[in-house]
């Protein structure tokens, strides 16, 4: 593989690591191995919300790793694919995993070809390669899946599988007796700069979903909890019905009780409320 320039693979300030366990309730073993990984991917998705909310702020998003570790471990905050998977990128090298970026493009939703503005990761391990991605949100992965076509994977109430198509790879996920594509992506290298671009549009370009709705998004064992703009539902499990939040202080209380968000009292998040999800056609978010 030819030389990059410095910076581009790898070179990011200290992590805190005992800040990072500390944060994701991890209390184990740090070799980089199989069992390291899976446990902190899990680990990590479980704490850490998928959440857009710093967009309908205004506030710009930041991708270096004295950024990243201010905000979603000092501050306790979320965040969304690029902040995510580029913070658990850095943890992973620092322990000592080798990992190589990628960048793909979402199905889940599409009606037209998207941008590969989404960001994941391969992980390295052996003779064994993983897919990790953190910053899925929606069906996202809860563990690392392995790098291998037709394998299905059972991760507590989803099951996953990858699908080659020539360089082609597929992520789906199974439900309503059907598999369903959520990304496709090539194994080519991406770099910071590369997300720092897609970070940019996803951020800031009139067109973004992320610039219009609001998006939350925490799994559990059994389910997932999603705040969509004013809609709060539980998919999964005893699937619930969604709760319509009738104002900014009770947007405000469930960010605070079911997703561990806190903001100061009179917050406002400009986004475009939708109507209830039963006029929204074919919206999957």
């Amino acid at each position: 593989m030819g030389a990059h320039p410095a910076g581009n693979r790898g070179e990011h300030g200290a992590i805190d690591i005992v800040a990072y366990f500390e944060r994701i309730g991890y209390t184990g073993s740090r070799e980089p191995t199989a069992e390291t990984l899976h446990r902190l991917h899990l680990s990590h998705v479980m704490a850490i919300p998928f959440e857009n909310l710093d967009i309908l702020l205004g506030r710009a998003i930041r991708l270096d790793i004295p950024s990243l570790q201010d905000k979603l471990v000092t501050a306790r905050r979320g965040g969304y694919c690029h902040e995510q998977n580029m913070f658990f990128a850095a943890v992973l090298e620092t322990l000592g995993f080798q990992v190589t970026r990628l960048a793909a493009r979402v199905y889940t939703g599409a009606t037209r070809m998207r941008p590969p503005t989404h960001m994941l990761l391969r992980v390295d391990i052996d003779d064994s390669s993983w897919v990790a991605d953190v910053g899925f949100g929606g069906e996202g992965l809860l563990e690392p899946i392995p790098l291998v076509t037709g394998w299905v994977v059972p991760q507590f109430a989803w099951s996953y599988r990858l699908v080659n198509d020539g360089a082609l790879w597929i992520l789906q996920s199974y439900r309503d007796d059907a598999w369903h594509d959520l990304y496709g992506f090539t194994l080519e290298e991406h770099f910071p700069v590369d997300f720092e671009l897609a970070t940019y549009f996803t951020s800031t370009h009139p067109a973004s979903p992320w610039l219009r709705n609001l998006v939350v998004w925490l799994p559990n064992h059994k389910s997932r909890w999603v705040l969509r703009n004013r809609e709060l539902a539980e998919i999964g499990g005893r699937d619930s019905s969604p709760v319509v939040l009738d104002d900014n202080d009770s947007l405000l209380s469930v960010l605070a009780e079911r997703f561990n968000l806190h903001f100061p009292p009179g917050t406002r998040f400009r986004f475009e409320p939708e109507p209830p999800k039963a006029e929204r056609a074919g919206d999957r978010g």
